[in-house]
């Protein structure tokens, strides 16, 4: 690595409130001693020395520098261990730094990590003695050239093939940086497995002073009044497993996100090691083409989010950020959220954990394939896992996302197919319990759930598409990958893939350029994903606006928009109501009618039991928002009944036109039999014109020739 001038920045002085000063682990949690290291460094350049505040990437401007495409820098600061910890073992700890790191002391390499988005430590007990203080510096290499490193969304130079939807890098420390005690001989690693729903598995590895034949007491210190324990003892090679039995088990689920607190104790010579993980018990099935939680029927209603934020970049400003947009998730109906290519803040996990939001997870990929990048991406899965495997959110791994990383070509290339194989394997012999996707959104080589990323602007190409996927009719849908750039995208990579079998389901979605055309396409295109029971569910593009990117139900700021009086938890709950009709356009879905109007509408119902009522129809002012009540019904139905996960029969609703006849709202409801008020839906009226084109350019037709 380039060598960097050491210089010392005197302005350190001062020191600003502590950012991101929380406990980073809460799930594997050591937080009865430590202390953050988060705050002001320096940051040596090969032409400056400037401040930063870690742990925000140096080209934000919460980090206090706000350069891009710096490739090289050096991160220095003091770092002291209190008097008070002597007798322990003291762990420096990195949450993420992008993209290789060299940690020094005093001048001496203790450390080297390779990968951007996962975690490292490094036991620092001799080499920084108790009451005593050492020179940190932290060696960063950020190549701008990332096509074939992992690296998600983070824009490249060269640029990659889906550079249109990539956003500023983020380089350096990116997640936070702390000292830790632990005990002599403590605890490395630990699983918890909650899926036999009755108690959990426990597994786990010792290290440091005498790992073999030590005694590991595991006992429940919140979730059950029982305080059920038990004692386990490490083998030659410091490992332990076992089982912890729960008396009285409460299931972890959206609906009851109950946790487990669980003591680890390491009795060993010395000071005892103690770590609280939390663990959740519940159980998540492929039971052929349909998904099951705890023995329960579970459709996925999906929201992508790829966690950036303004000025912060990959990192959220605060913790609470973190959790308001998972609270956004579920105030807009949706029970998952898909995190795009990036293992995200283990606090976010926490927080999923905690509010009861279903998480689909994914590492982040190359963009140019060659064996180095595959094995680059490969060697992420383990620390992923390592990481992130005890929360009960996660109930899906995701691995290559559209074949980035593999050139586009899955099907065209045995070698760039063997990498997803490869992948999916390698994950699988790390964790057998949750379902895996290999290359979501397109060409399957080996897969769990059978996914597809499908846009289209055109509702009638939408219906008709889906209809045919959902048939099997239809294995390709088109995909515009640039201007001039269009191809079918298959969802097998080859005819040996089973067609029957597995799960389907949408796992992107969206269209419309204004915030008020992607309501309406929200509105019409999840209907037609509910019409089919066959799929298992779908993911909307997106949460939140990211720099250009405009596709959110929120904008970067996480402020609402103006979405023309559509409530999205309308359209993402248990029980929907679908309209046979192909709308027109935004805000005129059908011609204004002047004679009677009618309309066959179905309920599609995910609820536990059968729902038995009545729908009823009628008309509002023009953009009549869900928040007011609805209007005074003009038509009732005959009785409709909705068997769970099936659409119903049609139920036809005879409307008179509206007086007078002018641009109005249809609002539908389907009112239950204790008069409660389950689903809604609207269709708009108004006049129907065709594209706007005064004054386009029109080509002269050709000069005859002899």
């Amino acid at each position: 690595m380039t060598s960097l001038p050491d210089v010392e920045f005197d302005g350190i002085a001062t020191t600003p409130a502590l950012p991101r000063p929380e406990y980073p682990r809460p799930d594997f949690d050591r937080s009865q001693q430590w202390t953050s290291l988060n705050g002001l460094w320096e940051l040596a350049t090969e032409d400056a020395v400037v401040p930063v505040t870690v742990p925000f990437a140096w080209e934000t401007s919460a980090s206090g520098v706000g350069r891009t495409w710096l490739e090289r820098a050096a991160y220095r600061r003091s770092i002291s261990v209190p008097a008070a910890w002597a007798g322990n073992r003291v762990v420096l700890c990195f949450g993420a730094v992008h993209h290789e790191a060299h940690v020094l002391l005093d001048g001496v390499q203790i450390a080297h990590h390779v990968g951007g988005y996962t975690p490292f430590e490094v036991d620092v007990t001799d080499l920084v003695p108790a009451g005593g203080e050492a020179r940190l510096e932290v060696r960063v290499h950020a190549p701008a050239d990332k096509r074939q490193i992992p690296h998600g969304k983070q824009r490249s130079i060269p640029r990659t093939d889906y550079d249109g939807v990539c956003f500023t890098p983020t380089s350096g420390i990116w997640q936070s940086v702390w000292l830790e005690v632990r005990g002599r001989t403590y605890l490395a690693h630990a699983a918890l497995d909650g899926d036999q729903l009755d108690g959990f598995g426990l597994s786990g590895e010792l290290a440091g002073d005498h790992p073999a034949g030590t005694r590991v007491t595991a006992r429940v210190v919140a979730g059950s009044r029982l305080r059920e324990s038990v004692e386990l003892t490490t083998d030659n090679n410091g490992r332990f497993s076992g089982r912890l039995l729960i008396t009285h088990p409460r299931l972890w689920s959206p609906d009851d996100p109950h946790l487990y607190r669980i003591e680890l104790v390491t009795d060993a010579a010395g000071s005892p090691d103690v770590v609280t993980l939390t663990g959740g018990l519940r159980r998540i099935e492929v039971r052929g083409e349909e998904l099951w939680l705890n023995g329960s029927r579970l459709y996925l209603r999906g929201v992508l989010d790829q966690g950036y934020w303004p000025g912060t970049g990959l990192t959220a400003p605060d913790d609470q950020a973190l959790r308001h947009d998972l609270q956004i998730a579920r105030d807009n109906g949706y029970n998952l959220v898909r995190k795009h290519i990036k293992l995200e803040d283990p606090r976010w996990l926490h927080h999923a954990d905690q509010l009861g939001v279903l998480v689909w997870a994914e590492p982040p990929a190359a963009s140019r394939f060659s064996p180095a990048a595959a094995q680059a991406f490969e060697d992420q899965l383990p620390e992923m896992v390592w990481r992130d495997g005890n929360h009960p959110c996660i109930v899906i791994w995701g691995l290559y996302n559209e074949e980035w990383g593999l050139d586009w070509d899955i099907p065209g290339s045995p070698e760039r197919a063997r990498a997803a194989r490869t992948a999916y394997e390698k994950l699988r012999g790390l964790d057998e319990s949750r379902p895996i996707v290999d290359n979501s959104g397109w060409a399957h080589v080996i897969t769990d759930l059978l996914d597809w990323h499908y846009y289209d602007e055109d509702p009638a190409a939408w219906a008709r598409n889906l209809a045919d996927l959902a048939s099997g009719t239809r294995e390709d849908f088109p995909v515009r990958l640039g201007a001039d750039f269009v191809v079918d995208k298959s969802l097998y990579a080859n005819d040996s893939h089973p067609r029957q079998g597995v799960p389907i389901l949408n796992s992107e979605y969206g269209a419309g350029f204004t915030s008020l055309e992607r309501a309406w396409h929200l509105r019409w295109q999840t209907q037609e994903l509910r019409r089919h029971d066959r799929f298992a569910g779908y993911v909307y593009t997106e949460l939140t606006d990211i720099e250009h990117e405009m596709a959110g139900l929120l904008d970067y700021h996480r402020t609402g928009k103006d979405l023309g009086g559509l409530d999205p938890r309308d359209v993402n709950t248990d029980t929907v109501l679908v309209v046979d009709l192909v709308p027109a356009a935004a805000g005129a879905d059908i011609p204004v009618p002047e004679a009677e109007l009618k309309l066959d509408v179905h309920v599609s119902h995910h609820g536990g039991s059968a729902l038995t009522g009545r729908l009823q129809a009628g008309w509002a002012p023009a953009g009549h928002p869900a928040d007011l009540p609805l209007p005074t019904p003009d038509t009732t139905s005959a009785p409709v009944t909705a068997h769970p996960f099936q659409l119903s029969d049609s139920a036809t609703l005879v409307i008179a036109p509206p007086r007078p006849t002018s641009s109005k709202r249809l609002w539908i409801w389907l009112l239950d039999d204790e008069g409660l008020v389950r689903a809604k839906t609207f269709v708009d009226a108004g006049p129907i014109e065709a594209p706007n084109r005064r004054g386009a350019r029109v080509t002269p037709p050709a000069a005859p020739t002899e």
